[in-house]
């Protein structure tokens, strides 16, 4: 949704609200510049799951792409978490807003947009999980795939 917003779709948009939401409308250079940015961003943490899969990146890489799973993964999961349980909350009355709030684009927020983050920090969580795993290093270390040990998926025998 980001790069379709950066280069000028607005389906959705309004579903975000707020300030980010007239910024995209705003248009414009820089408009443009942090949209690829933060496609780039998120293009990135692709890369590194896709990097944690790989065997045989040798041992300094697959270190750095242990530790940018984990960051990225405590990032994403933390940030989408508290903005889904803060919203929830509000949504709900728990909580007061002490100025008016949209209900629809919290909900959206709340059942979508935050949601994303915390369902895609914790795919990279598993991921980089399994990437650690010691059996799962020493098949990396030599190129070797799970099915080349007679193992199962699930590490079963």
């Amino acid at each position: 949704m980001t790069a379709y917003w950066t280069v000028g779709g607005t389906a959705l948009l309004d579903t975000v609200g707020g300030a980010p939401e007239e910024f995209v409308r705003t248009g414009g250079p820089v408009v443009a510049v942090a949209g690829l940015l933060i496609v780039a961003v998120k293009i990135a943490a692709g890369l590194v799951a896709l990097g944690l899969a790989r065997p045989g990146l040798g041992r300094t890489m697959h270190r750095l792409h242990l530790l940018a799973g984990g960051l990225g993964s405590a990032v994403l999961t933390i940030y989408g978490g508290l903005f889904v349980a803060v919203g929830a909350l509000v949504l709900t009355g728990v909580l007061q807003s002490g100025s008016p709030i949209d209900r629809r684009v919290l909900t959206w927020h709340v059942l979508e947009w935050d949601l994303w983050f915390v369902l895609w920090g914790l795919a990279l969580a598993v991921a980089t999980w399994q990437s650690s795993r010691p059996d799962r290093l020493l098949a990396r270390e030599h190129g070797v795939h799970w099915w080349h040990l007679g193992l199962r998926p699930n590490n079963s025998r």
